[in-house]
């Protein structure tokens, strides 16, 4: 490929880059491509004049402004900021700026990406694991070792996966022996979650822990015979009730 690229017009390649663009300069707009005219869902006429340190919060302000002072000599970090468009709605985004030359104007060219999916995630993500972990650290001591581990919601494969990391350990911290695991309040699970919770209950076992299983649906004990997950050793019971009467704990027929 020839290194010859004279006669590009790179007014062309940037206004049609799906990427929102930006140019500043002393703190004034002085170009915006379509796709940021799209993104801030507002006319050139209204955006270029304007200051960029319009679309910031106040408390990003002063950061952003030694932020624009620096990247006229070389080329800023990528940041993560919410920012507003010109209906006032905000939107998280990463932006990255680097120095340009307009003639004799230095200048600044600031690329926006819509990161506003990928934050969803990441607040999804972490409701998920604290979810998880409040799950896995709900182990009530009964009495004599005895202790109840309620399981309740939606268990997805992940949340299997943190149950097997954390139960073992978090029934160590409580000096437990007997562990009901109450699966009434489950209302969706799989066979791959099956297979989790017999793998949680022949872990407790090598841990000196002897597992019960109580509230198991029947559509979930016809997953348990279909995939032929070994039922060997297993107790089962309808209610923790029933669970704590046939480990002696008579008082509570």
């Amino acid at each position: 490929m020839s290194d010859n690229i004279e006669g590009i017009n790179y007014k062309e390649v940037i206004e049609y880059s799906l990427e929102p663009l930006i140019v500043h300069s002393q703190l004034k707009i002085l170009y915006i491509n379509e796709a940021a005219e799209k993104f801030f869902r507002g006319s050139r006429e209204e955006v270029v004049g304007a200051s960029p340190l319009d679309i910031f919060k106040d408390t990003s302000k002063p950061a952003i402004t030694k932020r624009i002072l620096g990247a006229y000599s070389k080329p800023a970090e990528v940041i993560e900021e919410t920012i507003y468009r010109m209906d006032g709605t905000s939107v998280d985004v990463e932006l990255y700026c680097h120095p340009i030359k307009i003639g004799e104007t230095k200048a600044i060219q600031t690329y926006v990406k819509d990161i506003t999916g990928r934050k969803q995630q990441e607040k999804v993500q972490y409701e998920m694991n604290r979810q998880i972990n409040e799950l896995a650290s709900k182990i009530v001591p009964f009495l004599n070792g005895i202790a109840i581990l309620p399981l309740f919601g939606a268990i997805d494969q992940e949340r299997a996966e943190q149950l097997l990391k954390l139960v073992p350990i978090n029934v160590q911290g409580q000096d437990v022996n007997r562990l009901i695991i109450d699966c009434s309040g489950i209302y969706n699970i799989d066979n791959l979650v099956i297979n989790y919770l017999f793998d949680i209950k022949n872990v407790l076992k090598l841990l000196g822990v002897k597992c019960i299983l109580t509230g198991i649906r029947p559509d979930l004990a016809l997953e348990a015979v279909k995939h032929d997950f070994s039922l060997k050793n297993i107790h089962a019971f309808s209610t923790v009730k029933d669970a704590l009467y046939f480990l002696g704990v008579n008082n509570t027929k």
